[in-house]
């Protein structure tokens, strides 16, 4: 009866939802007062207030005079998620000359439940200030560096994560139909990395590559700069050629790293 029992799906716990559900709309608005985030959530202030005040004692949240916003004890959880992380470990030292030798934003960065999320940034003398930040999640197919890793997952994990996310339009320029996105991620395969422009932020351009070991997508590498820049073609070969370089490096010391 108890294995039958466990191999049940059962529903998530709702106080638990709940609690996460009133994170995020603290990490949306900053701060917020009970009655704004009763009317958000559709539940009684009393329910509210107890949420809130069982969030305060655990160190999630802070009460500032009535208006409550996230605590740093989340900022302690991601650091240790993050430091912990072989991947970041690995290519650390790599970003920073990437970021160095390009002057612009590098980043590396990972997939989980099919969401696109930045595990580690590093600036140059002349990167975008864009607010980007580890932890940072975006859909994936909105620009290289998400496409560079569908276009080496199974093709069963495509499928999975595009039926389950959808194709999101997030700027005028994002690839919201499905067949053109697969011959994109074909067109990433063939030559080994993906360019986009404007289809995450106007504005914003991502050259990225892969990061594999024996056919395993780790992650992605991807320099971020101003759009204008990539109209040089000759500028946007250098980007691809660094980044693919990078992920070589990376994937080398990934496999040896004691």
């Amino acid at each position: 009866m108890i294995a039958a029992h466990m191999g049940q799906k059962t529903p998530p716990l709702k106080t638990i939802q709940r609690a996460f559900e009133i994170l995020d709309v603290l990490k949306e608005e900053k701060t917020v007062g009970v009655s704004e985030l009763s009317r958000r959530m559709d539940l009684p202030k009393s329910t509210v207030h107890d949420y809130l005040r069982t969030l305060k004692a655990t160190g999630y949240v802070v009460n500032d005079g009535g208006t409550y916003s996230l605590g740093f004890r989340l900022l302690e959880l991601g650091g240790h998620v993050k430091y912990r992380n072989r991947l970041f470990h690995t290519a650390k030292p790599e970003l920073e000359r990437l970021a160095e030798k390009t002057g612009e934003l590098a980043s590396i960065n990972i997939e989980e439940h099919g969401r696109f999320i930045i595990l580690h940034t590093e600036y140059g003398a002349e990167s975008l200030q864009l607010g980007i930040y580890p932890g940072m999640s975006t859909p994936i197919h909105t620009h290289a560096a998400g496409k560079v890793m569908l276009a080496n997952f199974a093709e069963e994990k495509v499928d999975r994560i595009l039926d389950e996310h959808g194709l999101d339009q997030v700027t005028e320029h994002t690839v919201t139909d499905r067949h053109e996105l697969v011959a994109e991620l074909e067109t990433i395969r063939e030559r080994g990395y993906g360019v986009d422009r404007n289809q995450q932020v106007v504005g914003m351009s991502v050259v990225a590559t892969p990061i594999q070991v024996k056919n395993r997508v780790l992650g992605s590498i991807g320099v971020v700069c101003p759009t204008d820049r990539l109209v040089d073609e000759g500028y946007q070969e250098k980007l691809a050629q660094e980044v693919k370089k990078s992920a070589n490096i990376v994937s080398v010391n990934y496999q040896y790293r004691p």
